[in-house]
Formats: structure tokens, C-alpha cells, sequence
């Protein structure tokens, strides 16, 4: 919660209207008669458009479906987390005490989605070709390498190839529940293989979640056999 002029130098952009910044880097844990929700559903819808037209022009040859799997492995929770990481968001987010004591600086559902939000605030502020600007050049900062081979791995295949090739089976994805109001629902999944959870993950659909549990569960297999 410091002075956010520093946040603003590493966004290479500065707000007109104070007020904007300052409801994007505020949660709803602070108290305020404002916070940054709003602003985190606009910036979603924006990212998504950006880094879709991004890969668009990136990956001429690529067909629809490989273009999704890029797409979703970068515009998600893990992904804007990473971003946020980069330019050290978290030091300067409102937070109740409560949130501050519980490791919500570090946080990555807060993190994502008050990186959205800072988007969603540029976007308002100077349009579409500022924010696609600023949104491009942390992408590529965050990610040094953007191609197929990396970005668009299925971690659902990879663990399935696996485990039939270690055990013998398969797994199946049991979903333990969701949260959230429904325009930002959290789903939770757990991978169970040979009746133990071998892991679980929370996503904004199932198939995000059901990506990062194998992610995980691919990581602790491969722990196991070294």
C-alpha cells in the first residue's frame, strides 16, 4: 500500500483520474463504498480480446483450436498472476488487516484479478490501443518464450499418457464443489487415481481447474519416480 506513482512508472503509464488506479488496486476486504470487482470483469473481457487478436496475428497458421489452448494457458488465473508478480502489484493493493495477515499480498485469485482490474482501468481511461500496448509488452516481458511447443501443452493428456504407462489406469477428475456469485464462479477439482487424490486445483471453469490439477499431479509423479 505504498505510494503507486512506482506501480505506474513499471506500468509505463500514468492516470488522469487518480480515483481509477485507486479503485483497481482496491479490494473489497478494505471497506470502501467502491472496489475493484467491477473493473476486474471489464479488464477480463478486454485481456481475452487483446491476447486473442495477439496469438491471431502471432500463429498465421495455427487453426482455432490450438489458438484456444494458447490463449487459455495465458489469459487465467496462474497466468495473470504471473504478470502481477512481475510488476510487484501486491505491494500496492488496499487490504484489510485481516486479508494483509492472511498472505493476500501474495495471493493469486486476489493478484489475478486486481491485475485485471488495472487493465480494465487503462482500458477505460485511454482505450483499447493504449491498453493493447501495455498489455502486449508485460505478456511478452512475463513470457519470454510465446510458442506452441510451450504454451500449448495439455497437461490432461500428458498425466493420462502417463499414469496408463506407471499404473496402468487412467484418472478421473471428481468436482468437489464451486464458489463465487455466477459471473465469477471458482470450481474445485480433485484427481483421484487408484483411489487416493493424487491432486486438486481451483479454476474459473472446470476444465481450467481439471488443466491445473493434472499440472500438479504430473509434477508430483515425476518427483516420485526421480
Amino acid at each position: 500500500m505504498n505510494d503507486y506513482s512506482h506501480l505506474e512508472k513499471r506500468l509505463n503509464y500514468t492516470f488522469e483520474n487518480k480515483q481509477l488506479i485507486i479503485e483497481a488496486l482496491t479490494h473489497k476486504s478494505y471497506k470502501k463504498p467502491y472496489n475493484n470487482e467491477r473493473l476486474e470483469f471489464l479488464g477480463d473481457a478486454v485481456l481475452d480480446l487483446i491476447v486473442g487478436e495477439y496469438l491471431f496475428a502471432k500463429f498465421p497458421k495455427s487453426d482455432e483450436g490450438i489458438l484456444s489452448k494458447i490463449r487459455a494457458s495465458l489469459v487465467n488465473e496462474s497466468g495473470f498472476t504471473l504478470l502481477a508478480r512481475h510488476i510487484q502489484l501486491g505491494d500496492y493493493i488496499f487490504l484489510s488487516p485481516a486479508e494483509e495477515n492472511n498472505n493476500g499480498r501474495d495471493k493469486p485469485s486476489l493478484l489475478s484479478n486486481a491485475f485485471e482490474a488495472i487493465l480494465g482501468a487503462i482500458y477505460l481511461e485511454a482505450g483499447l490501443a493504449v491498453t493493447k500496448k501495455i498489455a502486449i509488452l508485460l505478456l511478452e516481458e512475463g513470457h519470454p518464450k510465446i510458442d506452441l511447443q510451450s504454451l500449448s501443452k495439455d497437461y490432461k493428456t500428458a498425466l493420462q499418457e502417463l499414469t496408463q504407462s506407471t499404473h496402468g489406469v487412467t484418472p478421473t477428475y471428481e468436482m468437489l464443489g464451486s464458489s463465487g456469485p455466477d459471473h465469477k464462479k471458482e470450481f474445485e477439482i480433485a484427481i483421484i487415481l487408484d483411489g487416493k487424490v493424487l491432486a486438486r486445483a481451483t479454476g474459473k471453469s472446470k476444465k481450467e481447474a481439471q488443466q491445473k490439477a493434472a499440472k500438479i499431479a504430473l509434477t508430483a509423479l515425476k518427483e516420485q519416480k526421480s
